[in-house]
C-alpha cells in the first residue's frame, strides 16, 4: 500500500517525469497535489500499469486532485542543457504552473534542484512508495504517450505510437533507413556503433 505523503502536515506535491531515456520527443514532467483523504487500489508506479489502467488512472486524478500540472520540454531545450537538466526544469515548471503553492516537494528519483525555498525530498522509486508521486508519474506517462501517438500520424515510419521514441531495435533501424527527424534528440546517441 502506498503511502499519502511524506509529511501529513503540509501541503505537499509529488512530481516526476516521463521520457528520459528516449531517442525522440520530449521530456514530460508533472507535478500532483492529492487531497489528504485520497487513496485508490491500484494507483502505483506508472511502469507497473498496463496502458489501460493508466488511462483510467489519469482520469480519476484529474477529477480527484486539488491540482496538478503537466508540461513538456521539449528537444532542443534537452539538446541544450542534457536531459537531466531539462527533467529537473520540467518539474520546476509544473510545480510553479500548480493552482496552489506545495510547502514540501516530494521528487521521483535521486536528483533535483532547489526550487526557490522549498523544502524537497528525492525518493529512490518515490512513485512506487508515495501516491503524489505514483500520480505524476501516471500524468507524466500518459501524456507524453498522447504527444507521442500524436506526432506517429506524421512520421509513422518510426511507429512512435508503438515505441513512444524509446530506443527500440525496430525504431533504431528506422533511423539507420529514414534518417533522423526534428522530434529526434541531436545530442542522443541514435544508432548504436
Amino acid at each position: 500500500m502506498l503511502q499519502l505523503k511524506i509529511n501529513l502536515n503540509l501541503i505537499e506535491c509529488g512530481t516526476d517525469e516521463a521520457g528520459r531515456g528516449c531517442l525522440a520527443g520530449p521530456v514530460t514532467a508533472a507535478a500532483v497535489i492529492l487531497p489528504d483523504d485520497f487513496q485508490h487500489p491500484f494507483l502505483n508506479d506508472s511502469k507497473q500499469l498496463s496502458e489501460k489502467k493508466r488511462l483510467e488512472l489519469k482520469d480519476i486524478i484529474e477529477r480527484e486532485a486539488i491540482c496538478f500540472k503537466v508540461v513538456h520540454v521539449m528537444m532542443d531545450e534537452i539538446d541544450k542543457i542534457n536531459i537531466l537538466n531539462a527533467s529537473i526544469l520540467g518539474m520546476h515548471r509544473a510545480i510553479k504552473g500548480l493552482a496552489s503553492t506545495p510547502h514540501f516537494i516530494a521528487v521521483d528519483g535521486n536528483r533535483f534542484k532547489p526550487f526557490g525555498k522549498t523544502p524537497f525530498e528525492c525518493v529512490v522509486k518515490g512513485d512506487g512508495k508515495f501516491l503524489h508521486i505514483a500520480a505524476a508519474s501516471i500524468l507524466a506517462k500518459t501524456y507524453r504517450d498522447e504527444y507521442m501517438t500524436a506526432l506517429h500520424e506524421k512520421f509513422p515510419e518510426y511507429n512512435w505510437k508503438q515505441n513512444k521514441g524509446y530506443p527500440t531495435k525496430a525504431h533504431r533501424e528506422a533511423i539507420r533507413q529514414y534518417g533522423r527527424t526534428i522530434f529526434h534528440r541531436k545530442s542522443f546517441k541514435l544508432l548504436a556503433s
